[in-house]
């Protein structure tokens, strides 16, 4: 059903030493899949030679320029919003996803809704000092979603249109879209499938920042949990003001002195994150 159309979106930022290969590449594992596609190139306000390598292309692709760089997440929703096809592809330029495994992607989609490149294949090439933090978040990712999520911000992979446009106005413009597409669509039980890849060095300089980032990325899963899943976010907050609440007063009854009013202030807290979360819920589900 899906097999004969498919849009490839690809951001760029200041990728002169990549885009050209990426394309050309890209181009001829499509162009053996028999499948029909385009290809949508976002320049997202390049300041180098970017447009001047993009030009050089010989096959048809569509170019849209930013006049100013908006982000990686206002790229890819700008290419979104372009397509011509019922299934979506975006992967980067920076020549680090292997594109070799597009028709493994679009065959999977056959029994999902998106299809992840999960970067656990045999040879990975993600510095140490980027591999620690995207550990933490992404079991903090699974913890909140009680799902399992190999990859959790993996730039290669194939999504149905209509259900990402219906997201669309929750997906932030910087890096963390594709964080959020994720966690969207699991605690919505869409189907969610991944295929290990593996990932090389990319070309250029990275443009991600880790300390900023990473505090980003653990922000945006706790706002994208408590929009779907109010509850897994309020009900362990309550849990820990109930328990604290029961420490004072065990410490006022074996010590003989002790907080009584910051213990009531505590036990109300806990009562009220509970019934913040229970209304939250309840006003999710009408919603949907």
């Amino acid at each position: 059903m899906f097999k004969d159309k498919l849009s490839v979106i690809i951001p760029v930022y200041n990728e002169e030493k990549s885009i050209y290969n990426t394309l050309n590449t890209l181009y001829d594992v499509l162009n053996k899949t028999g499948i029909r596609f385009q290809i949508i190139v976002v320049n997202d306000g390049s300041t180098d030679n970017t447009a001047a390598e993009i030009n050089k292309i010989v096959f048809k692709i569509i170019t849209i320029h930013h006049e100013m760089n908006k982000g990686y997440g206002a790229a890819l929703k700008t290419g979104i919003k372009h397509a011509a096809s019922e299934l979506v592809l975006i992967t980067d330029a920076d020549s680090t996803y292997p594109v070799e495994i597009i028709p493994e992607l679009i065959g999977k989609m056959e029994s999902s809704d998106m299809v992840v490149g999960a970067r656990i294949g045999d040879k990975v090439k993600i510095p140490l000092l980027r591999r620690i933090p995207k550990t933490i978040i992404r079991k903090l990712a699974e913890y909140l979603s009680e799902r399992k999520i190999p990859d959790l911000n993996s730039g290669l992979r194939i999504m149905k249109k209509d259900i990402v446009l219906r997201f669309l106005p929750l997906l932030p413009n910087g890096f963390s879209f594709t964080t959020t597409i994720t966690l969207a669509m699991i605690t919505n039980d869409y189907r969610v499938n991944y295929i290990p890849i593996d990932y090389h060095k990319r070309e250029g300089i990275s443009k991600i920042k880790p300390i900023k980032d990473t505090l980003n990325f653990i922000q945006l899963i706790i706002k994208t949990i408590l929009y779907f899943e109010p509850l897994k976010i309020f009900i362990p907050a309550s849990l820990a003001f109930f328990l604290l609440s029961i420490a004072l007063v065990l410490y006022r009854i074996i010590m003989s002195k002790g907080f009584l009013v910051v213990t009531v202030i505590v036990f109300v807290t806990a009562i009220q994150l509970l019934a913040i979360g229970m209304l939250a819920d309840l006003i999710d589900k009408r919603m949907r």
